[in-house]
């Protein structure tokens, strides 16, 4: 598992990002959210419960966190915020391509 570089907080979450990420990272079952890159075409991104990456599955892929959240209203609300500021800078909803090419940059 990895952290976006320009990790995406929810609005909720800001006070606690530190301790959510600890969280997230250690695998407690709590009641957050995270957001990723989409498992498939067709997605614009992914929301999970954090509590889902302790199932083995989830351990043994590599993936990308790109924001956290309080719970799912925020992770809501945050994925929206992303798509949105995807649209605005680009006129378009490659989400996955702003966002990997800002990792390049």
């Amino acid at each position: 598992m990895r952290f976006y570089e320009r990790l995406y907080v929810g609005d909720e979450a800001k006070k606690r990002r530190y301790s959510i990420i600890q969280a997230v990272r250690e695998g407690k079952k709590t009641g957050y959210w995270i957001l990723t890159l989409p498992s498939n075409g067709k997605n614009l991104l992914d929301l999970y419960p954090a509590m889902a990456l302790a199932q083995p599955y989830y351990k043994e892929k590599d993936m990308l966190i790109l924001g956290i959240a309080a719970d799912h209203d925020d992770a809501v609300r945050l994925s929206a915020r992303i798509v949105n500021q995807v649209y605005q800078k680009t006129g378009g909803f490659d989400v996955a391509g702003f966002l990997l090419g800002n990792l390049k940059e």
